[in-house]
């Protein structure tokens, strides 16, 4: 990490800027070190800036985490093994988004060690961590990277002493390069013989100076994950693919209406008589059944005839959401302006969308009298202890959460469902289960992305504006997953008064880029029981669609285009530079003929930056073109985008980051949502859930890593805010019309026959080989 101020000092992050450290080698059989981060590494979050800060300017969750993560850092540790291998146990969750390929990279950096000789697994729930075992916000780099890199350094220096010995030289004489100490006569020492004689017999001090960046020969190079090729050919292990003794599928016969509750189970006894079926039980969350293979499950739960009680939004739907939305809705102000200045109102809807990856809802549970085990993905999993544990009646310190590499998240597994679920089961059936929720479940009974109503007003006067103010109404998002513990944490640091948790999220989120005099925004939720999740960016997506939408039309309005205009509003010279290579790369302002159009946008997070530019096809032989079973509309063709992320660990893993995030960016302006009827939702599983298909996919899409000398930020995230925005300003363009919700399509006629209500699942397939033409 270089000593050198941020290039650009209105982003610059409150980072561990220099590069000596005091660390700790630990007292063990092999070289363990941790590190120790103190307080006193983090600056003043003081700013010059060249307008009126908002929060997140002066003090954004990103460092909230890294804060909230500092007492517990010294627990961070790498270990040298006796075979010239390195361990590190990362106390994150890996759900597809690349992190332990990108932690590998950094024990390798600071250890001088090949990638491949470090190995990287996931710790279970350490409930000593604390804060410091979260996985959320894209901040799992920015917080660790500092203390796993002194960690490392340690461990190098005390095999550099240890290697002094043995050849009788000097530390100062020696080097390391790829697993090996060399003496200046050239004889050498391999980590692995080096290992147990550097061992720490006491716990002992350590002062280590980190490598400077340009140094660097593992950090910023392209790496394949390590773990690609068990993922493409079947061999990667889930949780449905462990072997625990005894432990049978289970799955949950769920209400027809969203969180309804068992009244009586009609036909218990005669389930049960079913072939496989071992157990039939009620849970909170309904009817659970166990049986020798999922297919005897989902046999079982159709049979099943349950009473049930309907839930508290029994006879709601997307029309009366809406109506409480509005009502909820704070008032837009109007401004003290001079007499001829413009006052213009927008007002957009973003309906419900599901936030569930590929992989299901899944957990295994061994619950015994006295002690329970479980095996999930989860990204706050000492919240789930502490909450499984509650719920079963056990001390923490009786329940183990084994953290299990996840098929994706896009913050679904901020919540233990399917684990807590697990344990119920377990302990109602008196034996283990692998807990498998059906495809149907999850849009239907799991967590949604809120509803959303965003409202603009903005007052301009001669191409200057001079207020800009933004209403944000949703429906409540969940944050009792404990990522809230973070705020609680840190509230001494907010730059804001006291307010609700979730407002103080939105805070710490949202950025405005752009100089626009007198700036405010606000989030105002309505409570309606629903089920909810901090889905990937959280409101960024929303917020920052609706924010450049207004942008085009106030460039439109005064007779500016619309990347001249934004560049001409834009307060930091790093937005300026990521807007200024998309605009490049994508040859911004060609001709296109009538019908398809381009679209730029940008976005500020997670310490970075980043633009997109897309182009669209809205003409009818595209936006009609036959899907079987799929549907259309609009196609994005082509995708440029450019981040400028801090120093990229891994610009390859990066780089796919931001594939995905852009999917998701489409998906949202233009094909997904669920739709509330009666008290449910009519989305059940991928078939009818219109996510980016290969269809949608633009067969131009291009990834720009910017170099950068800002300390790492996040990238899990950053894709998605940017990308939605883009579309939705190319496809304004293309049709001439300002849309006033999103997805475009979500009051279209469905493309597909909502799945029946009861039985909660539908069948098993049969004629899988009649698709694969």
């Amino acid at each position: 990490m270089s000593d050198e101020p941020s290039a650009d000092p209105t982003t610059a992050p409150r980072q561990v800027s220099r590069r000596s450290f005091v660390g700790y080698l630990l007292a063990g059989s092999t070289v363990v070190a941790a590190a120790e981060i103190g307080l006193g590494n983090t600056p003043s979050a003081e700013a010059a800036l060249p307008t009126v800060a908002v929060p997140a300017d002066i003090y954004d969750l990103t460092d909230a985490q890294g804060d909230a993560a500092l007492p517990t850092q010294g627990l961070i540790k790498v270990q040298v093994n006796k075979d010239g291998t390195a361990s590190f146990e990362l106390p994150r969750a890996e759900v597809g988004q690349g992190i332990e390929t990108a932690f590998a990279m950094i024990v390798a950096e600071e250890l001088d060690l090949p990638v491949e000789k470090v190995h990287v697994t996931l710790a279970p729930a350490r409930p000593e961590l604390l804060m410091n075992q979260i996985t959320g916000g894209s901040a799992s780099i920015f917080v660790l990277f500092t203390p796993v890199r002194v960690a490392a350094a340690i461990a190098r220096q005390a095999l550099l002493r240890a290697a002094a010995i043995q050849l009788g030289s000097v530390v100062d004489r020696l080097r390391s390069k790829a697993g090996e100490i060399i003496a200046p006569d050239g004889r050498t020492l391999s980590y692995g013989e080096l290992a147990e004689k550097a061992a720490g017999v006491d716990t002992t001090a350590i002062r280590v100076t980190l490598k400077d960046t340009s140094d660097f020969t593992v950090i910023g190079t392209r790496q394949r994950r390590l773990d690609a090729r068990d993922a493409i050919t079947g061999r990667k292990r889930y949780a449905m693919d462990l072997d625990v003794p005894g432990a049978l599928p289970a799955m949950i016969c769920r209400p027809p209406t969203l969180n309804g509750t068992v009244r009586a189970i009609r036909n218990a006894a005669e389930v049960k008589a079913m072939p496989g079926v071992t157990h039939v039980v009620t849970v909170p969350t309904g009817v659970a059944v166990r049986a020798k293979t999922f297919g005897q499950c989902i046999d079982a739960i159709r049979a099943l005839k349950v009473d049930w009680n309907a839930g508290l939004v029994a006879s709601a739907s997307d029309e009366s959401v809406l109506v409480e939305l509005k009502r909820a809705e704070l008032p837009l102000l109007v401004p003290s302006v001079p007499l001829l200045t413009k006052v213009r109102d927008f007002d957009f809807t973003f309906y419900f969308r599901s936030g569930s990856p590929l992989e299901p809802n899944c957990a295994v549970a061994d619950v015994r009298a006295d002690r329970a085990t479980i095996w999930a993905s989860a990204k706050v999993p000492v919240v789930a202890v502490q909450e499984i544990a509650g719920k079963l009646g056990l001390p923490m310190s009786k329940v183990r959460f084994n953290v299990v590499e996840g098929g994706g998240s896009f913050g679904r597994k901020l919540f233990h469902d399917g684990a807590l679920e697990a344990a119920r089961v377990s302990k109602a059936c008196g034996a283990p289960v692998r807990l498998m929720w059906h495809r149907a479940d999850e849009p239907r009974q799991g967590r949604q992305h809120p509803i959303a109503t965003s409202r603009i007003r903005v007052a301009h006067l001669a191409g200057n504006i001079l207020s800009f103010e933004q209403r944000h109404t949703s429906v409540v998002t969940d944050f009792k997953h404990g990522f809230g513990d973070v705020i609680t944490a840190t509230a001494a640091r907010l730059p804001f008064g006291d307010v609700a948790l979730s407002q103080a999220i939105f805070l710490l989120t949202q950025f405005v880029p752009y100089d626009f005099g007198l700036v405010t925004q606000t989030l105002t939720e309505s409570n309606q029981h629903f089920n909810t999740s901090a889905v990937r960016n959280i409101y960024s997506p929303d917020v920052r669609a609706a924010s450049e939408l207004v942008i085009d039309q106030l460039a439109k309005e005064t007779g500016k285009d619309p990347v001249v205009f934004r560049r001409e509003h834009l307060r930091k010279p790093r937005v300026r530079r990521v807007l200024d290579k998309v605009v490049a790369e994508g040859k911004w302002g060609r001709p296109m003929p009538a019908g398809t159009a381009q679209g730029v946008a940008i976005h500020e997070e997670y310490k970075g930056a980043s633009a997109c530019l897309v182009e669209i096809d809205c003409r009818p032989e595209t936006v009609n073109r036959p899907i079987r079973d799929g549907v259309g509309g609009p196609r994005v063709t082509k995708v440029v985008y450019a981040i400028d992320p801090g120093v990229a660990v891994n610009p390859l893993g990066l780089e796919a980051q931001m594939h995905g995030g852009i999917m998701d960016g489409i998906a949202l302006a233009l094909t997904a949502s669920c739709h509330l009827e009666d008290g449910h939702f009519l989305e059940a599983s991928w078939d009818n859930y219109p996510y980016t298909r290969q269809w949608n996919v633009p067969g131009d899409v291009k990834v720009f890593v910017m170099p950068s000398d800002n300390p790492p930020g996040g990238g899990g995230e950053a894709g998605v805010a940017a990308a939605f925005s883009a579309v939705a300003c190319a496809y304004t363009r293309a049709v001439g019309a300002l849309p006033k919700y999103f997805p475009i399509n979500h009051k279209d006629p469905l493309f597909w026959e909502p799945k029946p209500f009861v039985p909660p699942v539908p069948a098993s397939p049969t004629d899988g080989l009649e698709h694969l033409i």
